[in-house]
Order: structure tokens, then sequence, then C-alpha cells
């Protein structure tokens, strides 16, 4: 098939991969505009972008596509579909009606729950035993088009990079069987009762309020984990934990207080013991290796 892929983060990259090594011929990939970053705001394209160069395939990095010359362009090139997976940008009627076979999204949930932008931090954060990809039809709604292909897996103790690496697999797996036999999968409505919506992470969630019940906590660190991070402090010094364990013969303190020698943290029901951190302006290290050079005494309040 004439293919256009349109995505940006890592999650997308996967299924650029299939559809070119399946023989699809990609015709052209749309991907966010580079955008600065860094200390040196240095402008950084998107893992797509760097993937489309490396094989070679027309980029196209439009800031809209509200308006008739970029609707015009996609429209141009005939496309039997368009693949979205994690693209960025609200797609308006003319594109989604361009293509023969409209725009078929590869989405990292398995629908209705978790519509929206961030469906994998989502999942952990509330405790889901699973998730999954959705293959669906594109339609004005967010993510409220007919499924035509889906697959779960379980979440376990996955932090959110590791599930996105699993999703993305996932997914790429998914649009190539779909597209390999259209014909053989029935459009199937969305029921109307289980409707979430997987609004976008916002840094402020990020902070760790220890009064909370140490189980919600562990998933807000798995579901931060890698970015933005989980973060607290301990004498005014930034620290993000990336994973922990729930610590059950931990004894009883205040909450936040650190209550042993291996930095296990009080909270408002139970305990944890943080096993990866990282210290402002350093690299990720394991709770061991951190304690060694930054003992935390018991009795230390964590704010």
């Amino acid at each position: 098939m004439r293919v256009i892929m349109m995505g940006s983060p890592d999650f997308a990259v996967p299924t650029l991969d299939a559809l070119v090594e399946a023989g699809h011929d990609v015709v052209a990939v749309y991907s966010q505009p580079p955008r600065p970053a860094g200390r040196g705001k240095k402008m950084h394209p998107t893992p797509m972008e760097k993937r489309a160069r490396e094989h070679g395939i027309a980029l196209r990095t439009p800031k809209s596509l509200k308006k008739g010359p970029a609707q015009e362009e996609f429209a141009a090139l005939e496309a039997d579909v368009a693949v979205v997976a994690a693209y960025g940008l609200i797609l308006p009627q003319a594109i989604l009606d361009a293509p023969r076979m409209g725009c078929i999204n590869v989405h990292a949930s398995l629908l209705p729950r978790w519509r929206g932008a961030a469906p994998i931090h989502r999942a952990i954060m509330a405790g889901d035993e699973q998730t999954g990809v959705t293959i669906m039809q594109m339609e004005a709604g967010l993510d409220t088009g007919p499924m035509l292909v889906d697959d779960a897996t379980p979440i376990g103790d996955k932090n959110t990079g590791e599930l996105t690496e699993e999703l993305a697999r996932m997914g790429s797996r998914l649009i190539v069987q779909y597209l390999g036999d259209p014909d053989a999968y029935s459009p199937r409505k969305q029921p109307d009762e289980g409707v979430t919506y997987a609004h976008k992470i916002d840094k402020r969630e990020a902070r760790i309020d220890w009064a909370r019940d140490a189980v919600a906590i562990k998933r807000q660190i798995q579901g931060l984990a890698p970015w933005p991070g989980a973060w607290t402090q301990i004498d005014g010094t930034r620290l993000k934990i990336l994973a922990a364990e729930m610590a059950s013969n931990a004894g009883h303190g205040q909450v936040g207080e650190v209550l042993d020698d291996r930095l296990t943290i009080g909270c408002g029901i139970g305990a944890l013991r943080p096993t990866r951190i990282q210290r402002a302006g350093k690299g990720v290290t394991d709770i061991d290796d951190f304690l060694r050079g930054s003992a935390v005494a018991p009795g230390t309040l964590i704010t």
C-alpha cells in the first residue's frame, strides 16, 4: 500500500520500521517540528524524524494541518492509508478523509479506557492490571473511532518506559497484521461504558506526597519513570525516585520519616523503600550505591 506515516516520539518508530520491512511504500513521514531542548536550547528533531532520514523517506514537519496548502499537499500524496502513532497534532476532517482508507491510529490503551494524550502513564498510575494497543479508525472525536484490532498485556511492575517499548512493538505488529488483510477485520463501535481520559502529564503531579498510601505512591513512581520522574526532597536537595518497593516490616513513624538505614520512608498508610534514585544533576544509581555516598539517618524527615 501507499502509506503516510504520522508520528513523533520513540513509540512511533517501531511502526515505521515494521511498515518498511513489510514492503509497504511509505511515501512520506509527518512528524512534529524540531524543538529547542537542553541547556543550550539547541533544536532537536523527533525520534521519528531521525528514523525517516535513516530510511531515506520524504519528511514533512508542518506546525499545523488546518490550512488549505498543507491539506492539499497531504492529499496530493494519493495514499491508500495514513498510519498515526502519537503524532501530536489534531487532524482536521480534510486530512482524515484524504487517504483512500482514511487514517488509522495505533493507540496505546484498550479503548475506550484511556483515550487521550498519556494512556500509558495513566494506566500505571491508576493501578490497572493490564493495558494494550488498539488499532482504530480515526474520526473527528478524541480517540472515539471504531476499533479494528487489539491486544493486551499485563502491567505488573513495568514502569512507563518499559511498557512504552513493549506496546510500541505490539502496535507495530498489529498494524502490519491489519494492513495485510483489512477485509478480515470488522470495525467495532467502542462501548459507551468504561470511557476514561488520559490527560497530559503535568510536572506538578511529580512531587511525592508521603501522606498518601504507599501503594498509590509506588504507582506514581512507576507511572512517571523515566519521565518526568517522581521526586522528593532531603534537606533541600531534590531526588527523583525512579523505582521503589513496598516495605511491609518497616515499623511505624511519621509521614515522610526515614525508618531505617536503608532509606525506608513512612507513608500515610504503609512504607516504601526506594531502589533507584537520581540526585539533581547526577546520574541514576541504585539505592545501595546512593547510601554509600550519602547516608541518610533514621528519623530524617523527607518532604
